[in-house]
């Protein structure tokens, strides 16, 4: 068997409530179409302002998975 190789995409999921939520989100929604996910990378964390207050998070995932 030889040694597996990945593909990576990147995703920005988003959340009104966490940073986590966010990554949690891009992951859960690339979990839908690929398969053998198996690592990620958090690559960026921004967010949008309105009126003074957190209107939602962003964050920036690389997901690596196994190519078939």
């Amino acid at each position: 068997m030889a040694d597996p190789v990945y593909k990576k995409i990147q995703l920005v999921g988003t959340s009104t409530e966490s940073f986590s939520d966010a990554a949690l989100n891009a992951i859960t929604k690339a979990a839908e179409t690929l398969r053998n996910m198996s690592w990620f990378e958090v690559v960026e964390h921004r967010g949008s302002i309105a009126g003074g207050q957190i209107q939602q998070y962003q964050v920036t995932v690389n997901i690596g998975f196994r190519v078939e």
